[in-house]
């Protein structure tokens, strides 16, 4: 009777084992495994229109796949790329928009997926905002500047027709403009602690690379106060020459701090 006992409790624990394994392997079902590809397009809208981008994101990923090799994978991909660029995840809007561009070479979306690419990188809110964060993109990474000009500079060049080819000029300006701020934002830096010789080699690096923007002003500025801090008269003569060229009318001023950005000019 014990022996019997003893059995019915091993195959009950056995059994409970069992149950319990069975549970942790299970995957949750899926709530989209009867939905058409075209409910689940509507789906993914809704949730975008929502602002639920998370949420649409992973709807039109589960399109891309469910529809593959016709027209609405396309627009799923494409519509995911921008779900997750709202959605700040910047690392795979970017891995989306790249496979975009290398699976559909002839897409008639190649210029808004060019487009959004830049718009990834481009950090507009920081520009926007900059009155309260008292900071530019020109004190920042450029890494992301430069990759976002890549993209519009692309989009330019392979469709000067294009609606968004006007923007993407105008944010090209900026970005170069950008990228020449930076150089002498860190100028600026070398000559407040009296490194002259690096502030100089900073802001010849703004005016080379990036002639003509309104940043090459204080660049040259920079230069003229360097050369007269470390005594070299014909040097200072010569930046200052340059200066009076290229800004006939500017006022003759201490270093300071350029304006933001994304400022027209």
């Amino acid at each position: 009777m014990l022996k019997i006992r003893l059995s019915v409790l091993a195959l009950s624990f056995v059994g409970s084992v069992i149950t319990l394994l069975a549970g942790c392997t299970s995957t949750p079902s899926d709530p989209t495994s009867g939905w058409t590809p075209e409910k689940i397009y509507s789906e993914a809208r809704g949730e975008a229109s929502a602002g639920a981008w998370d949420r649409a994101a992973m709807l039109f990923d589960k399109l891309e796949g469910r529809a593959a090799g016709t027209p609405l994978a396309q627009q799923a991909q494409i519509e995911k790329a921008y779900a997750q660029y709202r959605a700040t995840d910047k690392v795979q809007a970017i891995a989306t928009l790249d496979r975009f561009l290398k699976l559909h070479p002839a897409s008639p979306a190649i210029d808004y997926a060019l487009y959004l690419k830049g718009l990834v990188n481009f950090n507009d809110n920081l520009g926007l905002f900059s009155f309260i964060t008292q900071q530019d993109l020109s004190e920042r990474d450029q890494k992301a500047a430069k990759d976002s000009f890549e993209s519009f500079k692309e989009l330019v060049n392979r469709f000067p027709d294009s609606k968004y080819a006007t923007d993407s000029r105008q944010r090209m300006a900026y970005i170069v403009n950008s990228l020449a701020s930076y150089e002498v934002h860190v100028a600026r830096y070398y000559f407040s602690k009296g490194a002259y010789v690096a502030a100089v080699n900073r802001a010849q690096v703004a005016i080379t690379d990036y002639p003509g923007v309104p940043a090459n002003k204080e660049a040259l500025e920079i230069m003229v106060k360097a050369y007269d801090a470390m005594g070299m008269k014909e040097l200072k003569a010569d930046s200052q020459r340059v200066f009076d060229k290229n800004f006939p009318d500017a006022s003759k001023s201490e270093p300071k701090k350029s304006s933001s950005w994304w400022k027209f000019w």
